[in-house]
């Protein structure tokens, strides 16, 4: 399955996003809609961040009259941040070259940062209708526009058609997402990936005044990806709301890297350098392998011979609320032939002292083993909902989806308790229902 991988350590911002993709070949002529639409030009350079070379692209504006084409519409709002961490001070041969023909002799141009009117939702929406664009990418950037309305209509309490963007609205926001869409849609890649996606640290200065990092508009948008975030490494802002909407709605979450039969490297750069971090956003092109996805965990083990049935009953419950991936119960026999059980638990590193804390505090035992394990083989995973048909009555019930690294179903598998809810509301056996739904989802994938 041909894969694009981003790597999410340092963040990512709507301009890193447009140069990584450039960087792993996309075409900069797909960008030419958002030319024709927007008075706006995307100059592509290059740079190098720490000794990494790197593409880079701003977006500049056309000046009407020697004045930009922004406006102010009164509202404040909470994106003045968005290119926080991209100060547009360029450390290499940047600007190296124009997409597209030479405008230089035809406009004056700036830096499009927060250019042009700042629009509401439903605006951003016609836009973006208007333009002529390929019908996946269309409906990509309607839906990274969706996500970007439904978290700011959260942060304010609005609705979302009524829900004003400040710089998400604005022409280089919307060359940013609109451009990332395209870029996606040339590069034809069956499948998006991305690490855990860090967002700094420390506070961040927007209009209604000084917020901790992540800022609320991130923290929503993260709420509905399947990736997740992780603090640092640096206090300052790295990854903005636009950055968090294009990947929230691109990338599927991945622990590691997966395995590739790699094309192509590319690193998208942001404007800002740091004196330990590279501010480069790392794509990989290539083609996935066919197995299973490594993951990396502990294991912590105890042995036990007072717990009741009832505190091992409910371990699971309490030690997955902790953390805990996986539990499991072995009966055993201890010192003295005492008859005893064996716990063991299959935790990410990052949980191993919170699980250990609740295992001691839920069994009583004196004493934890991590064993030397350090990875596990697992399938990709997903829940998918099915209807089926019982007794003449349509029913949803959800499936677990097993697949490889390349995208491949090995297994599916019935939720119980969704077949369980159906066979006492229906009659039928529940066996029937369990076979009735894994075959649907079979016949219509």
């Amino acid at each position: 399955m041909h894969t694009l991988a981003f790597d999410g350590r340092t963040g990512a911002s709507g301009d890193m996003i447009l140069a990584a993709l450039l960087a792993v070949g996309a075409d900069p002529d797909a960008l030419s809609p958002v030319e024709a639409a927007l008075p706006v030009e995307y100059r592509i350079g290059e740079t190098t961040k720490n000794g990494i070379a790197a593409t880079t692209v701003d977006v500049l504006v056309e000046e009407t009259n020697g004045n930009e084409t922004a406006a102010d519409d009164g509202h404040d709002h909470d994106h003045d941040h968005e290119h926080g961490h991209h100060d547009h001070t360029h450390d290499g041969e940047e600007h190296a070259r124009h997409h597209g023909h030479d405008h230089s002799h035809e406009h004056d141009h700036t830096h499009a940062e927060g250019a042009g009117p700042n629009r509401a939702y439903a605006e951003c929406r016609e836009i973006v209708a208007e333009m002529d664009l390929p019908e996946p990418a269309e409906a990509d950037a309607l839906a990274i526009f969706e996500r970007l309305g439904e978290a700011e209509s959260r942060v304010h309490g609005t609705d979302l058609d009524a829900t004003h963007f400040h710089e998400v609205g604005a022409d280089d926001a919307i060359a940013d997402i609109v451009g990332a869409a395209l870029l996606v849609d040339d590069l034809d890649v069956a499948r998006i990936v991305t690490t855990p996606v860090s967002t700094g640290g420390g506070e961040a200065s927007m209009s209604h005044g000084t917020y901790p990092v992540p800022t609320p508009a991130v923290t929503y948008i993260a709420e509905g990806a399947s990736w997740t975030l992780r603090g640092g490494p640096i206090e300052t802002e790295l990854l903005t709301p636009t950055g968090a909407a294009i990947l929230a709605h691109l990338a599927e979450g991945v622990e590691s890297l997966p395995p590739l039969s790699i094309d192509r490297v590319g690193y998208g750069a942001g404007d800002t350098s740091f004196s330990d971090h590279p501010n480069v956003l790392r794509a990989t092109v290539g083609e996935s392998s066919g197995g299973l996805v490594r993951d990396e965990i502990r294991v912590l083990e105890t042995n036990v011979d007072d717990a009741t049935p009832e505190v091992l009953g409910g371990l699971h419950e309490r030690l997955a609320d902790a953390g805990a991936r996986d539990v499991s119960v072995v009966p055993t026999t201890m010192k003295k032939s005492r008859p005893g059980h064996q716990i063991r638990v299959i935790v990410k590193p990052r949980d191993v002292a919170e699980v250990a804390r609740s295992l001691a505090a839920e069994t009583g035992t004196l004493g934890i083993r991590e064993t030397s394990a350090t990875h596990r083989w697992i399938a990709e995973r997903s829940i998918e909902s099915v209807s089926i048909d019982v007794g003449g009555d349509s029913y949803e019930v959800s499936v677990k989806v097993a697949s490889d690294d390349a995208g491949k179903t090995y297994d599916v598998s019935a939720e119980y308790d969704d077949c369980a809810a159906v066979a006492a509301e229906s009659g039928a056996p529940i066996r029937e229902v369990i076979r009735c739904a894994e075959s649907t989802y079979r016949e219509s994938n």
